[in-house]
Formats: C-alpha cells, structure tokens, sequence
C-alpha cells in the first residue's frame, strides 16, 4: 500500500508542471522615437554619465540641502506608509508560497472518565452494578494534507503576489523619487522668497533716506508736493511687498517640515536665517533618457501590476480542472502515556480526495473573464504611465534649456539696470538727475534683482524636475 501510495505521489509529481492561462510575454516597448533624447543631444552641456540610482540633489553643493533630503528620507510619513505596503506584500507572498506546500497538524488530548452506576437497575445488593472508577485514555494524532498544484493554480498565485511585492517596492523608489524632488523645490521656495524680502527690506530702506530728503527739500521749497507723493506713493508700495513675502515664508518652512516628517515650526530656528540659492552645475550628468526612463520607478511599477494581473488570469483558469488533495492520519491511542508509540496502539489513514466544480453556474467563467479585464486594464494603465512619463521627461528637458536661456538675458538685464541705477545716482549728486529720475532707475534695478533671483529659483525648480521626469532619485 505504501508503495503505491508513492508511485502515485511521484506520478503527480510529474503532472505538476501543468499551468494554465497565459504565460506573461512582458510589457509592451517603450515608445522609442516620441523620446526627448534629441533635445538632451543639442545640449552640449548635458553630458552622459551618472547611475540611474545617483543622489543628484549633491551636485547643488548644498549641506542644509543634503541634510534635509536625508532627514525626509528618516522620517517621511509617505515613505513609512509606502514601506509598509511593501512589507504587506512581501508578506502575501510568503503567504501564496507556504499554500502550495504540504499541511501538518498535531492534537494531543487526555481523556478521563467514569462509568455510570447501573446498581439500581440490576436490583440487590450483590448485583455488582455499583461502576467503575475513573478510566483514563490517552490520544495523539498528527494530520497532514497537500493540494496538489495540478494545473497551475497556485503557482499563478505565486506569480501574481510576486509581482505585486516588486511593484510596491517600485512604488517605494517613485515615491522617493517624488520626495526628493519635492523637498529640493520646497527648499529653493524658501531662499527664493528671502532672497526677495531682502531685496524689498534693501529697496525699502534706500527709499526711506530718499522719502527724508524729498521732505526736507519740500520743506526749504525745492521739491512740490507731486513728487513728495510721487516719492511716498513708491516707498509704500515696496514696504507693501513684505508682508506676503514673510507669510510665504512661513508657509515654506512648514511645507519642509511636513515634507521631513517634523512639526510645523521645529525647522524654523535651523532654515530662518537667508541663504544664497544653490548653484546649478556647468553640466547636467544625464545618461541616456531613453534607458532612464525604463528603469523609471511608475513605470517599472506598471509593468509588474501588468505581469500580476496576467498570472491571475491562470490562477482563475485552474478552477475549471479538478483538485486532487491528498490527506493522511497518524493516530496514537493509550490507557498509559507510556506505551502510545506502541505498534499495536497505531491507526493510519491515506485518502486521496478528487474534487471537481462539475456544474458552478457559470462563477469560474466569470472570475476568468473579470481577470482578463483586469489584465486589459493593467496594460491600458501601464501605456498611460508610460506616455505621461514620455511627456513628462519632454517637457521638462524644455523646460530646464529654455529657463537656463533665460537666466542668462535676466542676468545681463540686471547687470545693464545696475549700471544705468550706478550711473543716474551720480548724476543726481552732480545735480543733473532729479529725485525722481533716481528712484526711477532704483526701480528698475529692483525690478531686475527680483527678477533675477525668481528666475534661478526657477532653473533650480526645472533641475529638479527634470531629474523627477527620469525617475532619478531612489535608493536602494
């Protein structure tokens, strides 16, 4: 009997490697020519290099900077809350693995019984009914059972979790990614805006002095009252900058501290003192966009919930074929602990049990057809990831050459209102410029050191983003 209990265990065996349903084939190709790479061509200061892993928020030279991204890294809600759905799947697919091999049960008991006196219906007192005393029996018995994995089913299953523990650990790398990326813009927000207030504080503080001279010079008769209004109408109207620019502030630095998973206010006394903007590099190291944006995390994430979704459609297909299970019994029974392992206190079962859905009303056509849905949806989504990263990346290679463009005019825009400020400010103390012309040219220079700072807050925003647009930024 054992024999062939064995050779039947090895024949189903060999029938194991049945699996139904359709073996995945991969995701479809990127789109290749929608790429961007002809812009990063053109860009001869866009070199290729860097590993797709690189911390490029180093390349800013900034140590507040770095710390910041570390600390967000350390205690960002939105990344503990992505590492756990990673550990919640890793646990499902500890879970599917474990289903497809064998169960063993053990159950121990200890039974203790006395019979009942049956005196009273034998009649008399010699009957010899009066019972017996207290009988113990002692029992122990180990189950084990296996469904054999025929056609498929549970190994689709595996498959499937498998999948979806790789897609949450690549949900896990975008969403580091997505935080590196936002700390960086929420960091170049903060200088950008106190840069600015210190221009306003600056212009305000020139436009004081001339404000007490414009009055003392309407006090001796030299200046009329339309340009004493003139001169306090632009001195106001500067001063009129600052309070915004101080709540913006103050929203910037509780944006980082949600962002570094702190309390509003905890990062005030570290960021409130002003510092420069960092300094984008003379080169981006860029490597090749179009390998980049494969190992993009969303996307690598899409693909491996489209892997998923096909295993699934086997693992309903399986439901349609028979379940074999094999279940076995090893039972121990004895009036004395000592003697269960006797041979003679031995009972054993084998029982192979065939199960078949034979007529379910049309429920497993239903969950395979749900499953292909399912599928079709995955890739429909996965395409979607896929163009949204293409326009991404496009863009925001655009972006980043036309800002940089940019930064130079309103440099050189600077440099010509700060000479044309330099050179009115002589004539107004050489007596050939009024007041008015001054404060003019003030303006304008004003205007321009605005200007200016907003657009390498700008270009540091679209470095950032650009290097968000190819999924760079996740650690290991």
């Amino acid at each position: 009997m054992i024999r062939k209990t064995l050779l039947a265990t090895l024949v189903l065996a060999a029938i194991n490697g049945c699996t139904v349903g359709p073996d995945y084939q991969g995701a479809p190709d990127l789109a290749e020519n929608t790429l961007a790479a002809g812009r990063l061509a053109h860009d001869a200061r866009a070199v290729p290099s860097a590993p797709p892993v690189a911390q490029w928020w180093h390349g800013l030279a900034d140590t507040q900077l770095d710390a910041l991204v570390e600390q967000a890294f350390a205690h960002s809600p939105t990344l503990a809350e992505a590492e756990a759905r990673l550990r919640q799947s890793r646990a499902g697919l500890a879970s599917e693995r474990a289903a497809g091999r064998p169960k063993l049960t053990a159950n121990a008991t200890m039974l203790r019984m006395r019979s009942p006196d049956t005196s009273q219906f034998t009649g008399g007192e010699g009957g010899g009914g009066g019972g017996r005393g207290p009988l113990s029996l002692y029992l122990a018995d180990f189950d084990a059972s296996w469904e054999v994995d025929l056609f498929g089913g549970t190994r689709r299953a595996i498959e499937a979790a498998d999948a979806s523990a790789a897609a949450s650990a690549a949900q896990l790398a975008d969403a580091q990614v997505q935080l590196a990326a936002e700390v960086v813009q929420a960091y170049v927000d903060l200088r950008d805006r106190q840069q600015r207030l210190a221009l306003v504080e600056a212009s305000s503080e020139l436009e004081t002095q001339v404000l007490d001279l414009t009055r003392q010079r309407r006090s001796q008769g030299v200046a009329s009252e339309l340009q004493l209004e003139q001169v306090i109408t632009q001195a106001d109207t500067t001063r009129a900058q600052r309070l915004p620019l101080q709540a913006q502030i103050v929203e910037s630095l509780d944006q980082l501290a949600m962002l570094c998973g702190q309390e509003p206010g905890e990062l005030d006394a570290q960021l409130q003192a002003p510092v420069a903007l960092p300094t984008v590099p003379a080169q981006v190291p860029l490597a090749d966009p179009a390998a980049m944006l494969k190992a993009r995390p969303d996307i690598r994430a899409a693909e491996r919930q489209l892997a998923s979704a096909n295993a699934q459609i086997g693992e309903k297909t399986a439901d349609w074929f028979p379940k074999l299970s094999l279940l076995g019994d090893l039972g121990f029974s004895a009036a004395d602990p000592g003697h269960l392992a006797r041979k003679g206190n031995a009972t054993w079962l084998v029982v192979p049990r065939l199960t078949w859905n034979a007529l379910d009303f049309g429920r497993v056509k239903a969950s395979v057809e749900g499953a292909e849905a399912g599928r079709d949806l995955a890739l429909a989504q996965y395409r979607g990831t896929v163009l949204d990263a293409l326009r991404d990346a496009d863009s925001a290679l655009a972006r980043y050459g036309h800002q940089r463009e940019n930064v130079l005019l309103l440099r050189g825009i600077q440099a010509s209102a700060e000479r044309a400020a330099e050179l009115t400010r002589q004539r107004y103390r050489a007596g050939t410029a009024s007041t008015l012309d001054w404060l003019d040219a003030e303006r304008t220079r004003f205007d321009a050191q605005q200007n200016r700072v907003t657009g390498d807050a700008q270009l540091l925003k679209d470095f950032a983003a650009l290097h968000k647009s190819l999924g760079l930024g996740w650690g290991a």
